[in-house]
Order: structure tokens, then C-alpha cells, then sequence
């Protein structure tokens, strides 16, 4: 009898399997017909209407051809923007785990370009060095800034990250004892949530500090400025991966939370003006920094991705007219292999100068006129790890800042989806099922100890070339591989500069 009801129970599920795939094959029957007259009827794509059903695997592999690179066929130094040596020592460093490595660096030392910092015979031993000296900004301010970092968080919008990756931010930072910057997208609660050090940035469009026709409310602004943890003003003149080009935060981005932070509509992309329309001239740039210094009593200085550099010469020429108090309190350099969540691959690729190149320049104009003491010098450019840092050092930035190294602090896996509101970690994105996996608590650990292992190894480099602390590296701890093979020290690629105010065109 048993027998016979499993018998029959098998017959049953047996009937049910089969109808089961009879079912499955007769939908995927009816689904590669609709595709069929889908893919033959349509006039945008040419594969697909020559080659319907079979075209769609092309676009489905050329999808994957990106995560398949990078994952499966790239070697550890061959990825870009960052490649998986960059890539792993940030995320080691976040993680607090070890950092040393075996056998022999993979790292070429022989293409032109290639950074070695020269070891001394007779390092710094641990009980000698010295820790870093807090960096002053703004001596002529009624509220000069004590910055006690050289490395930073460089700005990052809210809306171009999401909530819960500003949170994880902030809260790290404020362990860390650095600050955040806000990007060009006004000031959220989330960059506040943290109670530590917060530098506020707008832009072209204003953001957060904008008037009904798109000019800067002085009363907006001054009420930011009276929050307690904004340290600093910068004001954005251009960003790194998009010179000439304002902000671009796709419709889907711009909720009804950040268009109310903003001052936009909500549910509509937001596009900001290529330039400050009140900033035609380097007088005017000096005109607004002032007018912000005077009204807020904040530090003020103005970010720039450099290009044309003969502005620069302008404006060191109208500081000395005006006196050394109407100087920026700093410049902010941004590489132009800067980094965004949208830009035109035109600007990405082509347009600005490098960090190598505008670094040096404006740090030996400075010199020249009489102002490296007077004004700071932040930049950002790709420096996610300890070499980039200390070579920025070296050159003669006072500060440097990041934020992608942050981002992988945060887990970002370089998936290249930050414009599209599908960021897989759910650092870019406000779509509340990814950021599920974003764990506040667990990733404010991760930045801090991210900024940790970072000082840490950038001392390392200073002690082994013989200094006592990062600051007191120099061009000629340095040297740079030229198109020979063979290097040459970066004091002779870039002599130091004198206090002698030069005119001329460089």
C-alpha cells in the first residue's frame, strides 16, 4: 500500500516537473518571439536589428567586460583610474590588517616619471621623530583655523554620496581628528553628524547659500558660517575631472531632501554654470574672497584645477597692489585626473594640467612673490596611498586631501556606476536596498583607521629619508625616473624659488 502512494507521488510530482518545463520552454518560446519582432523592429541599435536575439549578448558582454578585466585579466599595477596595488593597500589600511608584503615589489621603477624617495644612511629612530605641528590658515581672520592633519577628506556632495556614506564619513573623521569637506552641494545635517571639524564649499550654482536667482545670499551664508564646526570657505572655481564645467547630479539623484539642502527643484537634474557669473577677473576673485572673509570671519580660499596659469601671475600682481591681507587664506589644486560622479569624457581626458606639473607652479610662484608663508597650499589628485602623500610633501603642499582613497575606505569596489544611481556598495547611491549594506558604525572605523595607517606610513617615508616629521621633507629627498632610464633629483626639475617678484610670462 505504501508502495503504491509512493508510486503515485513520484507519477504526480513527475507530471508536475514535466508541465513544469513544457510551461518554461513554451515562455521562452514566446519571450524570444516577442524579442525577436522587438529587436527587428527597432531603429537604434544596428546589432541588434541584423542579429535579433543573438545582438543582445554583445551589450550584455561588453557590461561585463569591465568587472571581467578587473577582476579576472588585469595585473595588480595595470588598472585605471587605480590599479589593484593602489586599491589593496587602501583597503588594508581601512581595515587595519597588515600592510607588509613578500618576496618583491611588483612596481616598475624604470618608466619615465616613475618617484623614489632617497633613503637616508642614518634614519630617524622612533624615539626622535616628531609628530606633525598643527597647520595655521587664516592669520588675518577674526577666526584663523588650526588644522591638525595633513591629510584630509576631500569634498564630496551629498547627493553625489549617499546618507549613510556622508554619516560614515563625518563620524570617521571626527575619530580620525580631520576634517570633511561638503562639496559644492551644500551643507547636510549628515557632514554635521559627525560634531567634528567641517570645511563648507559652493560653487557656480551656490548651493545652500543661493538666492532665488542663483547669486549668493550673504545672510545664508553668514548662518553657515555661525555653526560652530565650519572651520573654512572654499569656494569652487573648478574641479579636477571636469575644468570649465559646473556640477551635474542626475534627476534621479536630486530627492526632495537634497533639492530643500540645495535650493533646487526637486525630481530635475541639476546642472551648475561652467563659472561664477559675479567672477570675470582675478579682481573679482579677490573681491569675493574678501566680501566672504569680512563677512563670515572664516578663513577663504578657492579651489582651481590650473591650467592657464598666467591668471595665477595676475593674481599674485593684484595681491601685491593690495596688500598680503587680501590674499586667499589658501589654494585648493585639484589634478585634472580628478574624480566625480559625472563628467564628459572630453574633460576627463583632456582638458588641465596634471598634479605634477600645477603643484610645483604654484608653490613657486608663491615663493616668488612673497606668499608661500601667507597662503596654504591643500591639493588632490589621485594620492590614496602613503608615496603620493609624501611626495605632495615634498614638493611643498602644506595639506593633502582625498576622496576616493576615502571612498575606498568605505568599500568602494571602483564599479564605475557612480552616475548612475546603482553604486553596488551603496556609497553613490540613494537607493535604500544598497545602502542597506553600508554599515555606519562599521565603516566610520574603517575611515578612521584608513587616516591612521596613513599617517603613520607617510612618517614612515619621512623617518627613512631623515627627517623628523612628513612637513620636513623637501624636492631633494626626491628623485624622478626621466626618458633616459635613469633619474634625476626633483629640486633639479623644479629649483627652488626665491623671494623675487617676477612679471613675465612663465
Amino acid at each position: 500500500m505504501k508502495s503504491l502512494a509512493i508510486m503515485s507521488f513520484v507519477k504526480t510530482a513527475l507530471d508536475w516537473i514535466g508541465a513544469i518545463i513544457v510551461f518554461a520552454l513554451l515562455l521562452l518560446v514566446v519571450t524570444a518571439i516577442v524579442l525577436y519582432i522587438m529587436d527587428k523592429t527597432q531603429r537604434k541599435q544596428t546589432i541588434r536589428r541584423n542579429y535579433p536575439i543573438i545582438g543582445r549578448f554583445r551589450y550584455f558582454f561588453e557590461h561585463l567586460g569591465e568587472f571581467f578585466r578587473q577582476y579576472f585579466f588585469a595585473m595588480d599595477r595595470e588598472e585605471m583610474p587605480f590599479n589593484r596595488a593602489e586599491r589593496s593597500w587602501a583597503y588594508r589600511a581601512a581595515k587595519n590588517v597588515s600592510r607588509t608584503m613578500a618576496f618583491g615589489s611588483t612596481r616598475n621603477l624604470n618608466p619615465a616619471g616613475t618617484v623614489m624617495f632617497l633613503n637616508d644612511p642614518f634614519p630617524i629612530l622612533e624615539k626622535d621623530a616628531a609628530k606633525s605641528k598643527p597647520i595655521l590658515i587664516g592669520p588675518y581672520c577674526k577666526r584663523p583655523y588650526s588644522a591638525p592633519s595633513f591629510f584630509n577628506i576631500s569634498a564630496m556632495s551629498y547627493g553625489a554620496l549617499s546618507k549613510k556614506a556622508v554619516i560614515a564619513l563625518a563620524k570617521g573623521a571626527n575619530m580620525a581628528g580631520c576634517w570633511i569637506n561638503t562639496g559644492e552641494g551644500g551643507l547636510s545635517p549628515y557632514h554635521l553628524s559627525g560634531d567634528g571639524d567641517v570645511v563648507f564649499q559652493f560653487g557656480t550654482a551656490k548651493y545652500g547659500v543661493r538666492d532665488a536667482e542663483g547669486g549668493l545670499d550673504d545672510d545664508k551664508l553668514k548662518a553657515i558660517a555661525n555653526e560652530p564646526q565650519v572651520k573654512m570657505i572654499e569656494l569652487k572655481m573648478s574641479q579636477g575631472a571636469k575644468p570649465g564645467k559646473g556640477g551635474l547630479l542626475p534627476a534621479a539623484k536630486v530627492t526632495a531632501e537634497i533639492a530643500k539642502i540645495r535650493g533646487i527643484p526637486a525630481g530635475e537634474a541639476s546642472i551648475s554654470p561652467n563659472g561664477h557669473p559675479e567672477i570675470k577677473s582675478v579682481s573679482d576673485l579677490l573681491d569675493m574672497i574678501n566680501h566672504i572673509r569680512e563677512l563670515t570671519g572664516l578663513p577663504v580660499g578657492f579651489k582651481a584645477v590650473i591650467g592657464s596659469h598666467q591668471y595665477l601671475i595676475d593674481l599674485m600682481e593684484e595681491i601685491t597692489c593690495r596688500g598680503i591681507e587680501s590674499a586667499p587664506d589658501f589654494i585648493s589644486i585639484d589634478s585634472a585626473d580628478g574624480g566625480t560622479g559625472a563628467a564628459p569624457q572630453p574633460l576627463f581626458d583632456y582638458v588641465g594640467l596634471p598634479l605634477k606639473e600645477s603643484l610645483p607652479l604654484t608653490i613657486d610662484l608663491l615663493s616668488q612673490y612673497g606668499l608661500r608663508e601667507r597662503v596654504r597650499v591643500i591639493c588632490a589628485g589621485k594620492m590614496i596611498t602613503p608615496s603620493g602623500v609624501a611626495w605632495a610633501l615634498a614638493i611643498g603642499a602644506d595639506i593633502v586631501v582625498s576622496a576616493r582613497g576615502f571612498m575606498f575606505a568605505l568599500g568602494c569596489i571602483q564599479a564605475l556606476q557612480c552616475n548612475k544611481n546603482s553604486c553596488p556598495t551603496g556609497i553613490t547611491t540613494h537607493d535604500e536596498d544598497l545602502q542597506k549594506g553600508l554599515v555606519i558604525e562599521d565603516k566610520k572605523e574603517r575611515v578612521y583607521h584608513y587616516h591612521k595607517n596613513m599617517i603613520k606610513a607617510v612618517e614612515m617615508i619621512a623617518h627613512s629619508c631623515g627627517v623628523k616629521s612628513p612637513h620636513e621633507l623637501q624636492r631633494e629627498h626626491v628623485r624622478v625616473v626621466t626618458e633616459t632610464g635613469l633619474s634625476t633629483p626633483l629640486n633639479k626639475l623644479h629649483p627652488y624659488q626665491e623671494h623675487e617678484i617676477k612679471t613675465k610670462q612663465l
